[in-house]
């Protein structure tokens, strides 16, 4: 599975980009699209696909151990939704 630093070397090869100029890329994507979820924003590249924040409920669950019921606080989640050229490329 590609890490990070495989990611940096791959946007390097194919932009012709140092490895610093590639992070510093890669990491601007990166602030870009934690910043606009962390103010509640919908993040759409077309061809690759959607990432979103869906909210949990706040909900009784159970402790495993205990079998007691609690209280599970209602929470953020990021959502991805591939596109169709992703979808079509795994598939």
């Amino acid at each position: 599975m590609p890490n990070k630093a495989d990611l940096i070397d791959t946007i390097a090869d194919a932009a012709d980009l140092s490895k610093s100029q590639a992070g510093a890329a890669l990491d601007a994507l990166l602030g870009d699209i934690t910043g606009a979820l962390s103010k509640g924003e919908r993040v759409a590249i077309a061809g690759f696909g959607t990432f979103q924040i869906s909210e949990r409920a706040a909900r009784q669950g159970r402790n495993p151990q205990t079998g007691a019921t609690i209280q599970i606080a209602a929470s953020k989640n990021v959502r991805f939704k591939a596109g169709k050229q992703l979808k079509d490329a795994v598939n």
